[in-house]
């Protein structure tokens, strides 16, 4: 009985030893699969960074407008969205682009054709760049839906920001979104500057390269 017993210990320990090896082999692989997608995505956004733009181009001067969606609507106030502009602004221009602040934009374009813009009119569009004498437009829209996770108990809200780079005259050039959630959140605009604070690689790259290709 002894020795059966004996063997019954070492037989479980071997499995309990055995078992953790596994799992220490699942974690392992679970970590160099992070790392793996993480440099595949580093590679990516400095390929897309090192698109030769002209200098030509650079010089030429983008209005960056973010307005937000809500039933239905969408409200375009910029001074409420100042931290997210600036938050893309200083990017792009740290790529070597121009941007205007948002000082020049109030003064120069009225906030009626801002919201015509974000109505999809076209003539509003092309009215607003002549003012400021822009040659692009990179309008941001926060869009959101908030409901209650079952599973869990907790209110969820999920935002999203969708990104169109077009010139003066409409046409486009680019466009990239970004996601993300929360739970129990309430702050749309605070986790859409999150969003663009944590996408911010991403989304800026894809433009900056359609931008320069342009």
């Amino acid at each position: 009985m002894n020795l059966r017993h004996f063997f019954l210990v070492a037989v479980m320990g071997f499995g309990a030893a055995f078992s953790a090896q596994a799992q220490g082999f699942k974690f392992s692989d679970e970590d160099k699969a992070d790392k793996e997608a993480e440099a595949q995505r580093k590679a990516q956004v400095d390929s897309m960074l090192a698109t030769p733009c002209r200098a030509k181009i650079k010089n030429q001067k983008i209005m960056v407008l973010i307005g937000e969606q809500r039933e239905g609507r969408v409200y375009a106030n910029q001074s409420s969205y100042n931290t997210h502009i600036n938050a893309v602004n200083d990017r792009l221009q740290a790529l070597g682009l121009r941007t205007f602040t948002q000082a020049q934009i109030k003064a120069q374009v009225a906030q009626a054709e801002i919201d015509a813009y974000f109505k999809n009119d076209p003539d509003a569009a092309i009215s607003a760049s002549r003012r400021l004498a822009a040659q692009y437009i990179l309008r941001g829209v926060i869009s959101s839906s908030a409901f209650r996770n079952a599973i869990i108990n907790v209110n969820q809200v999920n935002v999203a920001m969708n990104f169109t780079l077009t010139g003066a005259n409409g046409k486009m050039i680019s466009q990239t979104s970004a996601k993300n959630e929360s739970y129990a959140g309430q702050d749309v605009s605070g986790m859409a500057l999150t969003l663009i604070n944590e996408s911010a690689e991403e989304v800026v790259a894809k433009l900056y390269a359609d931008y320069c290709q342009r």
